[in-house]
């Protein structure tokens, strides 16, 4: 087989000493690229907009975990995932936030942290709400992307670990990728560290950070005026070769480049020297606010997060914003099954599989899923239901109810009503009254014996008239033809019995 099952190549990625340079440009590179993205997401307030709606609808989405067979060892396993999501000492809302990061930097790691469920210990590593004495999470804590040393690394390009350096002590700790939940945003030649969503917008907002500065300093200088200082006659403030003049010329420039409109403002001036402020001659060539605007919707371009700013400029259709919000709540969609992908692959095999034989029964290991970042639209859903029903294409069963429960927000069926229709039917059924009767039950006083129920006699004692004995043929048709269209209806409805 000679080289059929061995890795020749190599991914060629930009790593030297556990440290990437994929990125071409040094100041978004390590530390000072992280410095640059937490300014960016933590300063501008586009940026800082586009991530908190990213983070609000991300942190209201419903989460749920499927089994991975239909057997019963499959739901216990799923309903011990959900048990340990739910029993974290950080909230499993707290969790997916400190997740999210990856979003900013482009990566985020998580370390995975074990405990017995013991029930109530002092003792976190035994703290639980359960007693099984299973083995679940204790918590899944980030390693901040600032704290990374360097990254761990076989000489076939695989990933080991990484080495962290965090304060406060900054000791070296090495942690293996066993341990560890990695979250990115891409994949380019196995780059751990991806892309951070904000990586296409630093150009936007690098030029809109400094024209909001100089348009700052413009307002201040246009406020105070453009000044002036007049050296007495005289005075050779521009003698080179005399010290003295040298040091007062300085002065004179210190003085008129920090002239301010603030609390401070003012000027003593010796004898002779003379101060003005210019006014600007008229408005400048160029209109920063309409630049600014600019660089705004470019930033929120990159992130398909532009619909935050119609209405805001006085543009912008309410069919644009839904076709935007819908483009949005997909790349959103997209993020939402990084995260699961990540448990699905990693964290939640190796919880069932450090419980050893416990589960060992399982068809397939239980799932992670989300929900819908948006709320559906009832109306059109109820008219397409509609529509389907009526075409035959589908039957309305209980999972479909279930279904539209569900996207109604709606509260979930307590009873099968069916079930307990048949067992009542089956017990004889109730009286108006309520009260339980059963079908081989002895008739009371005050009923009338089997037999003689709805049979009239006439007053003279003769038999029974033969068109009575019709009429009750023909109630009882009716009341047969009433139960066959009740028991198609339901059948219609998806219901069971009848």
């Amino acid at each position: 087989m000679g080289n059929s099952l061995k890795e020749l190549g190599r991914l060629g990625q930009k790593r030297y000493g556990g440290f990437f340079y994929e990125e071409f440009l040094r100041e978004l590179q390590g530390k000072k690229g992280m410095a640059v993205y937490q300014e960016m997401s933590e300063n501008d307030d586009t940026i800082g907009a586009i991530l908190f709606s990213i983070e609000m609808l991300i942190r209201q989405t419903s989460w749920d975990v499927q089994p991975g067979g239909t057997t019963p060892a499959d739901e216990e396993a799923r309903d011990f995932v959900l048990s340990c999501m739910d029993d974290m000492s950080d909230t499993w809302s707290d969790t997916i936030s400190e997740i999210l990061s990856f979003l900013t930097y482009g990566w985020s790691a998580h370390e995975i942290v074990y405990k017995r469920r013991c029930g109530k210990r002092s003792d976190p590593q035994l703290r639980s709400k359960y007693t099984d004495g299973l083995i679940g999470w204790q918590k899944l804590p980030i390693r901040s992307q600032d704290t990374l040393y360097e990254w761990l690394y076989d000489d076939n390009d695989n990933i080991r670990g990484i080495i962290q350096n965090p304060p406060p002590d900054f000791g070296f700790i090495e942690i293996p990728v066993e341990k560890l939940l990695l979250f990115k945003t891409k994949s380019r030649k196995g780059n751990p560290e991806g892309r951070s969503i904000l990586r296409n917008a630093y150009r936007d907002w690098y030029f809109k950070r400094r024209i909001q500065e100089i348009e700052g300093i413009g307002i201040e200088r246009d406020l105070a005026g453009f000044p002036v200082l007049t050296a007495p006659e005289g005075l050779d403030i521009w003698n080179a070769e005399d010290p003295e003049m040298v040091a007062i010329k300085n002065a004179a420039e210190n003085i008129v480049q920090n002239i301010r409109r603030d609390s401070l403002e003012g000027l003593v001036a010796p004898n002779g020297w003379e101060l003005k402020l210019l006014t600007s001659g008229g408005q400048r060539q160029f209109d920063t606010s309409a630049v600014i605007e600019r660089y705004d919707s470019r930033m929120a371009m990159t992130c398909m997060a532009d619909f935050i700013l119609l209405g805001h400029q006085n543009v912008g259709s309410f069919a644009l914003s839904s076709d935007k919000t819908k483009m949005f709540s997909m790349a959103i969609g997209s993020y939402l099954d990084i995260i699961c992908e990540v448990f699905n692959n990693q964290a939640i095999p190796a919880l069932i599989d450090i419980n050893g034989d416990y589960f060992s029964g399982i068809t397939d290991y239980p799932t992670l899923t989300h929900g819908d970042v948006e709320d559906a639209n009832l109306e059109k859903l109820g008219d397409y239901i509609s529509k389907m029903i009526t075409c035959g294409a589908l039957i309305p069963d209980e999972s479909v109810e279930d279904f539209v429960r569900e996207q109604a927000g709606m509260p979930e069926r307590l009873v099968d009503w069916d079930e307990a229709e048949d067992t009542s039917a089956s017990d004889g059924g109730t009286d108006q009254n309520g009260n339980q009767q059963n079908a081989g039950a002895a008739p009371s006083a005050d009923e009338p014996p089997k037999g003689t129920a709805g049979t009239s006699r006439n007053t003279t004692g003769s038999e029974d008239d033969p068109d009575d004995g019709d009429d009750e043929e023909d109630t009882e048709d009716d009341e047969k033809d009433d139960l066959d269209k009740a028991r198609a209806a339901r059948k219609r409805l998806g219901r069971r019995g009848g």
